[in-house]
């Protein structure tokens, strides 16, 4: 069951990308610039999936198990480290190259989108590459 509510889950976030523009490179790419034709759509798109996070966060700190009977496992840690710092510019500078981040970029690779297979791959190389350096 946690296998098929998570692909569920999956679905529903991959649709909402796509309805909001999200899975579009060329509309984060005019949010992202600021100094031209700057798009602020997004901001809102951003603004609301906060609202939803938040109630959602402050639900699921109250419970002890999901609604699977799953153990809840929230983040805990509150720190602003280098680890953090170093991969939100990471994270950002893809983003801004890209027009896409890890979401969009597999919901274009879904749709059968060829720049697509480029990003994921860099993506997953990224994440083996970042185990290596982790364990050494």
């Amino acid at each position: 069951m946690p296998i098929f509510t998570a692909a569920l889950a999956g679905v529903i976030f991959g649709i909402g990308l796509l309805l909001s523009g999200m899975a579009n490179p060329g509309k984060v790419l005019g949010f992202l610039d600021l100094a031209g034709r700057w798009d602020p759509s997004l901001a809102m798109v951003m603004a609301g999936a906060i609202a939803v996070g938040l109630a959602g966060f402050s639900v699921a700190k109250r419970r002890t198990h999901s609604m699977l009977k799953l153990p809840m496992q929230l983040p805990t840690a509150t720190a602003i480290d280098h680890r953090l710092v170093i991969g939100s510019a990471l994270f950002g500078i893809g983003w801004g190259l890209a027009g896409v981040c890890p979401g969009p970029a597999l919901v274009t690779l879904a749709m059968g989108i060829p720049q697509a297979i480029i990003f994921v791959v860099a993506m997953l190389v990224g994440m083996q590459l970042f185990r290596f350096i982790r364990k050494n």
